[in-house]
């Protein structure tokens, strides 16, 4: 497969009809879109869903490799293939035709954008605060078991997901999530790809923080899209000890308590946005 942008879906026993509506959305944006399924799934169901298409490469992997090394096996093919762009797109994501080349032609007007968010809304048009600050682990563990308690976390969550701003202009964001990345291939080959110790969950974090230091990380709310967002690590105890794990694999690799580099981006991302 040949384009000027791929992209690449993780599945894990998700619903067909889900998938589907995925797919279709990035495919429907550019005749010349091409898209790589991944399918961790311990059956290749999906496989039966899928419509004859020479644009849709479906990959099974026989068992569960994580989202990280999933979707490295997809990005290595794009860069194979000479695509200049690649996005890493949940299956519970949906979006219009256009979204894919707004983004991709402020990519090429940008060449110093390594990635790239639109806007994030709930199925019923709320919006989801996915631009955050690099977390710490009282961020972590408070979002996780305080998060209604708006007298004792509120003020720092608002900071945490940078309310203040607004979500209402373009901004340079030092963690952007992983629902919808727009990558930039030569800045992959530069940094590297998903960091394949880390399972499920902080992966997303650990990619945007190696781009953020030599590329623009920017959230570009001109174009929308739709997440259901089911935050299954909150809802069932396994997803929750998968979560667990892969921040202790993120703070072992950045730094608990004393990272430098976090406090630096933070201050600076809180002070640029509030000028």
């Amino acid at each position: 497969m040949h384009s000027d942008i791929t992209a690449s879906i993780v599945v894990f026993k998700n619903e067909p009809r889900q998938v589907l509506r995925a797919i279709e959305s990035f495919l429907a944006g550019n005749p010349h879109n091409s898209i790589y399924v991944l399918d961790n799934s311990p059956k290749d169901t999906l496989r039966r869903f899928l419509p004859e298409n020479s644009r849709i490469d479906y990959i099974f992997n026989r068992k569960n490799l994580g989202f990280g090394v999933a979707h490295n096996i997809a990005i290595k093919k794009s860069q194979e293939a000479g695509a200049k762009f690649h996005l890493v797109l949940n299956p519970d994501v949906y979006f219009d035709p256009e979204v894919i080349p707004k983004l991709v032609s402020l990519m090429h007007a940008h060449p110093e954008i390594g990635s790239v968010m639109p806007k994030v809304l709930y199925p019923d048009g709320r919006l989801q605060y996915l631009c955050k600050l690099l977390p710490t682990p009282e961020h972590l563990f408070l979002r996780r078991f305080f998060p209604f308690n708006t007298k004792l976390f509120g003020r720092k969550n608002n900071q945490y997901e940078l309310k203040f701003s607004g979500y209402n202009k373009i901004m340079d964001v030092p963690y952007l999530s992983g629902c919808f990345m727009l990558l930039r291939n030569d800045c992959l080959r530069k940094i590297g790809l998903f960091d394949e110790n880390i399972f499920l969950y902080t992966e997303d974090i650990d990619l945007t923080r190696r781009i953020h230091k030599h590329y623009r990380t920017v959230f570009y709310p001109d174009v929308s899209i739709y997440h259901i967002h089911e935050r299954g690590s909150y809802k069932s105890l396994v997803p929750f000890l998968i979560h667990l794990r892969s921040a202790v694999k993120y703070f072992n690799k950045w730094g608990w308590f004393n990272d430098p580099d976090r406090e630096f981006i933070n201050k600076a991302t809180i002070l640029r946005l509030t000028r």
